[in-house]
Protein backbone atom coordinates (compact mmCIF):
# COMPACT_ATOMS: atom_id res chain seq x y z
CA UNK A 1 0.00 0.00 0.00
CA UNK A 2 3.00 2.24 0.69
CA UNK A 3 5.43 0.66 -1.79
CA UNK A 4 6.05 4.04 -3.41
CA UNK A 5 8.21 4.92 -0.41
CA UNK A 6 10.83 2.44 -1.54
CA UNK A 7 11.93 4.75 -4.34
CA UNK A 8 12.01 7.97 -2.34
CA UNK A 9 15.44 9.46 -2.04
CA UNK A 10 16.56 10.87 1.33
CA UNK A 11 16.06 14.43 0.11
CA UNK A 12 12.44 13.74 -0.77
CA UNK A 13 11.84 12.09 2.60
CA UNK A 14 13.16 15.15 4.39
CA UNK A 15 11.04 17.42 2.20
CA UNK A 16 7.84 15.43 2.87
CA UNK A 17 8.48 15.46 6.62
CA UNK A 18 8.99 19.22 6.50
CA UNK A 19 5.78 19.72 4.51
CA UNK A 20 3.79 17.62 6.99
CA UNK A 21 5.12 19.72 9.83
CA UNK A 22 3.93 22.83 8.02
CA UNK A 23 0.55 21.24 7.40
CA UNK A 24 0.03 20.68 11.13
CA UNK A 25 0.59 24.38 11.67
CA UNK A 26 -0.97 26.17 8.72
CA UNK A 27 -3.35 23.86 6.88
CA UNK A 28 -6.94 23.36 7.97
CA UNK A 29 -7.89 19.70 8.29
CA UNK A 30 -10.78 18.60 6.09
CA UNK A 31 -14.10 19.90 7.36
CA UNK A 32 -12.57 22.16 10.00
CA UNK A 33 -14.37 25.32 8.84
CA UNK A 34 -11.38 27.52 9.49
CA UNK A 35 -10.51 26.32 12.99
CA UNK A 36 -6.93 25.51 12.06
CA UNK A 37 -6.38 29.10 11.03
CA UNK A 38 -7.72 30.46 14.30
CA UNK A 39 -4.83 29.22 16.47
CA UNK A 40 -2.16 28.58 13.87
CA UNK A 41 0.80 27.56 16.02
CA UNK A 42 -0.63 25.70 19.00
CA UNK A 43 -0.31 21.93 19.06
CA UNK A 44 -0.90 19.42 21.83
CA UNK A 45 0.54 15.98 22.60
CA UNK A 46 -1.86 13.42 24.01
CA UNK A 47 -0.96 9.93 25.27
CA UNK A 48 -3.61 7.63 23.81
CA UNK A 49 -1.82 4.46 24.94
CA UNK A 50 0.78 4.33 27.70
CA UNK A 51 1.80 0.66 27.68
CA UNK A 52 -0.01 -1.32 24.99
CA UNK A 53 1.00 -4.91 24.26
CA UNK A 54 0.11 -4.48 20.58
CA UNK A 55 -0.86 -1.59 18.33
CA UNK A 56 -2.42 -1.87 14.88
CA UNK A 57 -2.01 1.19 12.65
CA UNK A 58 -3.89 1.78 9.39
CA UNK A 59 -5.06 4.56 7.09
CA UNK A 60 -5.02 5.85 3.55
CA UNK A 61 -1.85 7.43 2.19
CA UNK A 62 0.10 7.09 5.43
CA UNK A 63 3.61 8.43 5.63
CA UNK A 64 5.67 6.28 7.99
CA UNK A 65 8.87 7.67 9.48
CA UNK A 66 11.32 5.45 11.33
CA UNK A 67 14.70 5.90 12.94
CA UNK A 68 16.85 8.89 11.93
CA UNK A 69 13.82 10.47 10.23
CA UNK A 70 13.84 8.02 7.33
CA UNK A 71 10.70 7.01 5.47
CA UNK A 72 9.72 3.38 5.91
CA UNK A 73 7.75 1.09 3.59
CA UNK A 74 5.23 -0.99 5.53
CA UNK A 75 2.30 -3.18 4.52
CA UNK A 76 -0.86 -1.78 6.06
CA UNK A 77 -2.52 -2.34 8.40
CA UNK A 78 0.71 -2.64 10.37
CA UNK A 79 0.80 -4.64 13.60
CA UNK A 80 3.42 -3.28 15.98
CA UNK A 81 4.67 -5.17 19.04
CA UNK A 82 7.16 -4.22 21.75
CA UNK A 83 10.39 -6.22 21.88
CA UNK A 84 13.74 -5.79 23.52
CA UNK A 85 15.36 -2.87 21.76
CA UNK A 86 12.30 -1.31 20.21
CA UNK A 87 9.21 -1.87 18.07
CA UNK A 88 8.77 -4.98 15.95
CA UNK A 89 6.80 -4.58 12.73
CA UNK A 90 7.11 -6.36 9.41
CA UNK A 91 10.09 -8.38 10.66
CA UNK A 92 12.11 -5.26 11.47
CA UNK A 93 12.84 -3.46 14.72
CA UNK A 94 12.69 0.32 15.12
CA UNK A 95 13.37 2.54 18.11
CA UNK A 96 10.49 4.85 17.17
CA UNK A 97 7.84 5.09 14.47
CA UNK A 98 5.54 7.92 13.48
CA UNK A 99 2.48 7.69 11.24
CA UNK A 100 0.79 10.67 9.59
CA UNK A 101 -1.75 11.36 6.87
CA UNK A 102 -3.62 14.27 5.34
CA UNK A 103 -6.87 12.80 6.73
CA UNK A 104 -6.68 10.44 9.72
CA UNK A 105 -4.49 7.74 11.22
CA UNK A 106 -6.25 4.69 12.66
CA UNK A 107 -4.75 3.38 15.89
CA UNK A 108 -6.41 0.17 17.09
CA UNK A 109 -9.38 1.02 14.85
CA UNK A 110 -9.90 4.54 16.26
CA UNK A 111 -9.27 7.54 13.95
CA UNK A 112 -6.93 10.34 15.01
CA UNK A 113 -5.96 13.54 13.28
CA UNK A 114 -2.34 14.65 13.14
CA UNK A 115 0.56 12.33 13.90
CA UNK A 116 0.72 9.09 15.90
CA UNK A 117 4.16 8.56 17.47
CA UNK A 118 5.07 5.10 18.79
CA UNK A 119 7.87 4.23 21.21
CA UNK A 120 8.61 1.56 23.82
CA UNK A 121 8.19 2.45 27.49
CA UNK A 122 8.56 -0.23 30.19
CA UNK A 123 8.20 -2.99 27.58
CA UNK A 124 4.88 -1.62 26.39
CA UNK A 125 4.04 0.63 23.46
CA UNK A 126 3.43 4.29 24.19
CA UNK A 127 1.37 6.07 21.52
CA UNK A 128 1.31 9.87 21.50
CA UNK A 129 -1.06 11.77 19.23
CA UNK A 130 0.28 15.18 18.23
CA UNK A 131 -2.25 17.47 16.57
CA UNK A 132 -3.52 21.07 16.46
CA UNK A 133 -5.04 22.04 19.80
CA UNK A 134 -8.35 23.21 18.31
CA UNK A 135 -8.83 19.91 16.46
CA UNK A 136 -8.16 18.06 19.71
CA UNK A 137 -10.96 20.06 21.33
CA UNK A 138 -13.47 19.19 18.60
CA UNK A 139 -12.80 15.49 19.20
CA UNK A 140 -12.98 15.91 22.97
CA UNK A 141 -16.38 17.63 23.34
CA UNK A 142 -18.59 14.55 22.91
CA UNK A 143 -16.26 12.50 25.12
CA UNK A 144 -16.79 14.88 28.03
CA UNK A 145 -20.40 16.04 27.52
CA UNK A 146 -22.98 15.94 24.72
CA UNK A 147 -22.73 18.51 21.96
CA UNK A 148 -26.55 18.36 21.85
CA UNK A 149 -26.60 20.33 25.11
CA UNK A 150 -27.39 24.08 24.90
CA UNK A 151 -24.67 25.68 22.80
CA UNK A 152 -23.54 28.03 25.60
CA UNK A 153 -22.80 24.99 27.80
CA UNK A 154 -20.89 23.39 24.91
CA UNK A 155 -18.92 26.61 24.42
CA UNK A 156 -18.13 26.71 28.15
CA UNK A 157 -16.80 23.15 27.85
CA UNK A 158 -14.66 24.12 24.86
CA UNK A 159 -13.14 27.06 26.72
CA UNK A 160 -12.43 25.15 29.90
CA UNK A 161 -11.00 22.14 28.05
CA UNK A 162 -8.71 24.48 26.08
CA UNK A 163 -7.66 26.21 29.29
CA UNK A 164 -6.94 22.89 31.00
CA UNK A 165 -4.92 21.63 28.02
CA UNK A 166 -2.78 24.77 27.74
CA UNK A 167 -2.13 24.83 31.48
CA UNK A 168 -0.96 21.22 31.29
CA UNK A 169 1.17 21.94 28.24
CA UNK A 170 2.94 24.74 30.10
CA UNK A 171 3.52 22.67 33.23
CA UNK A 172 4.64 19.57 31.28
CA UNK A 173 6.67 21.33 28.61
CA UNK A 174 9.60 18.89 28.83
CA UNK A 175 7.52 15.71 29.24
CA UNK A 176 6.96 13.18 26.41
CA UNK A 177 3.30 14.24 26.31
CA UNK A 178 1.11 16.98 27.77
CA UNK A 179 -2.09 15.08 28.52
CA UNK A 180 -3.50 11.63 29.05
CA UNK A 181 -6.64 10.65 27.16
CA UNK A 182 -8.51 9.36 30.22
CA UNK A 183 -10.22 10.83 33.29
CA UNK A 184 -6.73 11.41 34.67
CA UNK A 185 -6.78 14.50 32.42
CA UNK A 186 -9.50 14.83 29.77
CA UNK A 187 -11.35 12.02 28.01
CA UNK A 188 -10.41 11.93 24.33
CA UNK A 189 -11.20 9.28 21.70
CA UNK A 190 -9.75 10.92 18.60
CA UNK A 191 -12.08 12.26 15.91
CA UNK A 192 -14.51 9.34 16.06
CA UNK A 193 -17.41 11.35 17.49
CA UNK A 194 -16.75 14.83 16.13
CA UNK A 195 -19.82 16.71 14.91
CA UNK A 196 -20.86 20.13 13.66
CA UNK A 197 -22.05 21.46 17.02
CA UNK A 198 -18.78 20.53 18.71
CA UNK A 199 -16.91 22.22 15.87
CA UNK A 200 -19.13 25.30 16.14
CA UNK A 201 -18.44 25.63 19.88
CA UNK A 202 -14.69 25.39 19.32
CA UNK A 203 -14.78 27.82 16.39
CA UNK A 204 -16.87 30.43 18.22
CA UNK A 205 -14.49 30.37 21.21
CA UNK A 206 -11.27 29.93 19.23
CA UNK A 207 -8.22 30.66 21.36
CA UNK A 208 -10.18 31.70 24.45
CA UNK A 209 -8.88 30.69 27.89
CA UNK A 210 -9.65 31.55 31.50
CA UNK A 211 -6.98 33.52 33.34
CA UNK A 212 -6.29 34.73 36.86
CA UNK A 213 -3.64 37.36 37.55
CA UNK A 214 -2.63 37.23 33.90
CA UNK A 215 -1.90 33.48 33.88
CA UNK A 216 -3.84 30.53 32.47
CA UNK A 217 -5.69 28.85 35.35
CA UNK A 218 -5.76 25.23 36.48
CA UNK A 219 -9.17 24.55 35.00
CA UNK A 220 -10.42 21.55 36.96
CA UNK A 221 -13.96 20.38 36.25
CA UNK A 222 -16.18 17.41 36.95
CA UNK A 223 -19.48 15.84 35.92
CA UNK A 224 -21.83 16.71 38.78
CA UNK A 225 -21.18 18.33 42.16
CA UNK A 226 -24.42 17.23 43.82
CA UNK A 227 -25.34 20.63 45.23
CA UNK A 228 -22.08 22.42 46.01
CA UNK A 229 -18.63 22.48 44.43
CA UNK A 230 -15.59 21.80 46.61
CA UNK A 231 -12.66 24.11 47.46
CA UNK A 232 -9.44 22.72 45.99
CA UNK A 233 -7.73 22.51 49.40
CA UNK A 234 -10.33 19.99 50.58
CA UNK A 235 -9.41 17.63 47.76
CA UNK A 236 -5.72 18.23 47.05
CA UNK A 237 -4.60 20.28 50.07
CA UNK A 238 -3.73 23.37 48.02
CA UNK A 239 -5.92 26.49 48.30
CA UNK A 240 -6.52 28.29 45.00
CA UNK A 241 -8.31 31.67 44.92
CA UNK A 242 -10.53 30.84 41.94
CA UNK A 243 -11.33 27.27 43.05
CA UNK A 244 -13.58 28.04 46.00
CA UNK A 245 -16.73 26.08 46.65
CA UNK A 246 -19.95 27.63 45.31
CA UNK A 247 -23.57 26.62 45.76
CA UNK A 248 -24.89 24.73 42.77
CA UNK A 249 -28.49 23.53 42.79
CA UNK A 250 -28.45 23.40 39.00
CA UNK A 251 -27.19 19.83 38.60
CA UNK A 252 -29.91 18.62 40.96
CA UNK A 253 -32.42 19.12 38.16
CA UNK A 254 -30.87 15.99 36.57
CA UNK A 255 -31.13 13.43 39.39
CA UNK A 256 -30.22 10.49 37.17
CA UNK A 257 -26.87 12.14 36.45
CA UNK A 258 -26.28 13.15 40.06
CA UNK A 259 -27.46 10.31 42.32
CA UNK A 260 -25.79 6.94 42.35
CA UNK A 261 -25.79 3.62 44.20
CA UNK A 262 -23.57 0.56 44.22
CA UNK A 263 -23.07 -2.56 46.31
CA UNK A 264 -19.84 -4.46 46.92
CA UNK A 265 -19.00 -7.38 49.16
CA UNK A 266 -16.67 -6.84 52.09
CA UNK A 267 -14.30 -9.30 50.46
CA UNK A 268 -14.23 -7.26 47.23
CA UNK A 269 -13.59 -4.06 49.18
CA UNK A 270 -10.80 -5.65 51.21
CA UNK A 271 -9.11 -6.94 48.06
CA UNK A 272 -9.23 -3.51 46.44
CA UNK A 273 -7.91 -1.82 49.57
CA UNK A 274 -5.06 -4.31 49.92
CA UNK A 275 -4.18 -3.88 46.24
CA UNK A 276 -3.95 -0.13 46.91
CA UNK A 277 -1.50 -0.73 49.77
CA UNK A 278 -3.78 -0.73 52.82
CA UNK A 279 -2.90 -3.64 55.10
CA UNK A 280 -6.41 -4.44 56.25
CA UNK A 281 -7.47 -7.94 57.19
CA UNK A 282 -10.87 -9.11 58.26
CA UNK A 283 -12.75 -6.06 57.04
CA UNK A 284 -16.16 -6.02 58.67
CA UNK A 285 -17.38 -2.47 58.15
CA UNK A 286 -17.00 0.87 56.39
CA UNK A 287 -18.53 4.09 57.62
CA UNK A 288 -18.25 7.79 56.98
CA UNK A 289 -16.15 9.95 59.28
CA UNK A 290 -15.88 13.75 59.42
CA UNK A 291 -17.40 15.64 56.49
CA UNK A 292 -16.98 19.02 54.79
CA UNK A 293 -19.72 21.65 54.48
CA UNK A 294 -20.66 20.19 51.10
CA UNK A 295 -21.34 16.80 52.66
CA UNK A 296 -18.30 15.14 51.08
CA UNK A 297 -16.35 12.95 53.46
CA UNK A 298 -13.04 14.10 54.86
CA UNK A 299 -12.45 10.60 56.15
CA UNK A 300 -13.72 7.07 55.67
CA UNK A 301 -13.34 4.67 58.59
CA UNK A 302 -12.23 1.12 57.74
CA UNK A 303 -13.29 -1.33 60.42
CA UNK A 304 -11.24 -4.51 60.45
CA UNK A 305 -9.94 -7.14 62.85
CA UNK A 306 -6.41 -6.17 61.78
CA UNK A 307 -5.24 -2.96 60.15
CA UNK A 308 -8.37 -0.91 60.66
CA UNK A 309 -7.79 2.79 60.08
CA UNK A 310 -9.22 6.05 58.77
CA UNK A 311 -8.33 7.20 55.26
CA UNK A 312 -9.27 10.35 53.40
CA UNK A 313 -12.37 10.29 51.27
CA UNK A 314 -10.30 10.82 48.11
CA UNK A 315 -7.87 8.03 49.02
CA UNK A 316 -10.77 5.65 49.55
CA UNK A 317 -12.38 6.61 46.25
CA UNK A 318 -9.09 6.13 44.39
CA UNK A 319 -8.52 2.73 46.00
CA UNK A 320 -11.98 1.36 45.19
CA UNK A 321 -12.22 3.02 41.77
CA UNK A 322 -13.39 6.41 40.55
CA UNK A 323 -16.03 4.77 38.38
CA UNK A 324 -17.38 2.75 41.33
CA UNK A 325 -17.38 5.33 44.14
CA UNK A 326 -18.39 8.27 41.99
CA UNK A 327 -17.90 10.93 44.65
CA UNK A 328 -16.91 11.23 48.31
CA UNK A 329 -20.43 12.37 49.18
CA UNK A 330 -21.98 9.06 50.20
CA UNK A 331 -23.48 7.04 53.03
CA UNK A 332 -23.14 3.32 53.68
CA UNK A 333 -25.39 0.49 54.80
CA UNK A 334 -24.06 -2.94 55.76
CA UNK A 335 -26.12 -6.07 55.27
CA UNK A 336 -24.49 -9.42 56.01
CA UNK A 337 -21.28 -9.43 53.97
CA UNK A 338 -22.18 -6.53 51.65
CA UNK A 339 -21.82 -2.76 51.80
CA UNK A 340 -24.33 -0.61 49.93
CA UNK A 341 -23.20 2.89 48.97
CA UNK A 342 -25.67 5.67 48.22
CA UNK A 343 -24.17 8.89 46.93
CA UNK A 344 -24.67 12.20 45.22
CA UNK A 345 -22.40 13.85 42.67
CA UNK A 346 -19.92 12.47 40.16
CA UNK A 347 -16.27 13.48 40.27
CA UNK A 348 -13.96 15.37 42.62
CA UNK A 349 -16.32 18.36 42.81
CA UNK A 350 -13.73 21.08 42.10
CA UNK A 351 -14.36 23.83 39.53
CA UNK A 352 -17.00 23.66 36.83
CA UNK A 353 -19.95 21.30 37.33
CA UNK A 354 -20.80 20.10 33.81
CA UNK A 355 -24.43 19.22 34.55
CA UNK A 356 -24.80 22.47 36.44
CA UNK A 357 -23.41 24.33 33.43
CA UNK A 358 -26.02 22.65 31.24
CA UNK A 359 -28.86 23.87 33.45
CA UNK A 360 -27.42 27.39 33.70
CA UNK A 361 -27.30 27.51 29.90
CA UNK A 362 -30.94 26.40 29.79
CA UNK A 363 -31.69 29.23 32.22
CA UNK A 364 -30.27 31.75 29.74
CA UNK A 365 -26.70 32.31 30.94
CA UNK A 366 -23.97 32.56 28.30
CA UNK A 367 -20.66 30.69 28.43
CA UNK A 368 -18.78 33.59 30.03
CA UNK A 369 -21.36 33.94 32.80
CA UNK A 370 -21.32 30.20 33.43
CA UNK A 371 -17.55 30.15 33.77
CA UNK A 372 -17.33 33.25 35.98
CA UNK A 373 -19.77 31.62 38.41
CA UNK A 374 -17.74 28.44 38.86
CA UNK A 375 -14.33 30.17 38.70
CA UNK A 376 -14.87 33.47 40.59
CA UNK A 377 -12.36 36.22 39.88
CA UNK A 378 -11.17 34.82 36.56
CA UNK A 379 -11.00 36.71 33.25
CA UNK A 380 -11.67 35.37 29.78
CA UNK A 381 -8.88 36.23 27.30
CA UNK A 382 -7.40 35.11 24.02
CA UNK A 383 -4.31 32.99 24.69
CA UNK A 384 -2.46 34.97 22.03
CA UNK A 385 -2.83 38.06 24.23
CA UNK A 386 -1.01 36.58 27.24
CA UNK A 387 1.56 34.17 25.85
Amino acid sequence: MCSYLQVLRPLYCTLITFILALLSVFVVWPGSDGIGAAVTDETIRVAIHKSATEVVVAGDGLLVIGDAGKAVALSLPATVKPVKGGLLVGGRVFRTLSFSAASVVYVNSKPYRGIAELSVVNMGIQVVNQLPLEEYLVGLINCEISSAWPIEAVKAQAIIARTYAINRKISRATAPYHLESSVMDQVYEGCLIEDSRARRAVLETAGEVLTFGGAVIQAFYHSSCGGRTEPSENVWGMPTPYLKGVDCQYCLTSPSATNWECTLTLKELEEKLRAAGYKVSGLYGIKGGAAYVSGRLKQVVLQATHGGCAVSGEQFRKAIGYGVIKSTRFSTKISKDEVSFSGRGNGHGVGLCQWGAKQRALDGFDSGEILSYYYPGTTLKKFSEIR
